[in-house]
C-alpha cells in the first residue's frame, strides 16, 4: 500500500485543496484531483533525502562568515564589470574535482556557489566527483579550485560528513 500511496495523509490533504479551489464536487474534479495529488505524493516520495543526519554545528558561523564575505565581494565586483563596461573580462566554465559525498552537503555547496554573483553552478558529476562552474570574470582558474575547496568544501565536510 505504500507503494502505491507513499503518503495517504498528504494525499488526502491534497485532494481536498484542490477540491476547494475549484468549488466543484463532480466525479471528474475528484478523479482529476485524486490523479493530482497521487502525482504530487510520488513527487514528494522521490526527493526524500533518508533519515535525519548528524552534523557538527561548530564550523557553521564560519562558514557563513565566509559566504557572507564572498557575496558582498562578489556583488561589488560584478558591480564595478557592469558600471566600468570593461569588455577585457573572460567568462568561462571551469571543472573543479570535488571530494564531498554527502548529498546534503552536495546541495549546499551548490547554494552557496548559486548565491554568489558571478558565478553559476552548471553541473556535478557524481561519477568522477567534478563540478562544472560557470564564473563571470575568470582570471585565476587554480584560485578559483582552491576557493571552492578551501573555504567551502573543507567546512562543508566537517559540518556534513564526521
Amino acid at each position: 500500500m505504500r507503494r502505491l500511496l507513499p503518503h495517504p495523509l498528504l494525499a488526502l490533504a491534497l485532494l481536498g485543496i484542490w477540491l476547494m479551489l475549484t468549488q466543484s464536487v463532480s466525479p471528474g474534479q475528484i478523479l482529476l484531483g485524486a490523479a493530482a495529488a497521487l502525482l504530487a505524493t510520488h513527487a514528494f516520495a522521490a526527493l526524500y533525502a533518508g533519515p535525519p543526519i548528524r552534523v557538527n554545528l561548530r564550523p557553521l558561523p564560519r562558514l557563513f562568515g565566509h559566504v557572507a564575505v564572498d557575496i558582498l565581494r562578489s556583488n561589488l565586483a560584478v558591480a564595478a564589470i557592469i558600471v566600468s563596461r570593461r569588455r577585457d573580462r573572460v567568462a568561462d566554465f571551469i571543472t573543479i574535482p570535488i571530494s564531498l559525498t554527502n548529498r546534503q552537503a552536495i546541495a549546499c555547496l551548490a547554494l552557496i556557489v548559486t548565491a554568489t554573483p558571478g558565478t553559476l553552478w552548471v553541473d556535478f558529476d557524481r561519477r568522477r566527483g567534478t563540478l562544472l562552474l560557470h564564473v563571470l570574470d575568470l582570471v585565476d582558474e587554480e584560485s578559483w579550485i582552491q576557493l571552492i575547496k578551501g573555504r567551502y568544501e573543507s567546512l562543508l565536510m566537517e559540518i556534513f560528513e564526521r
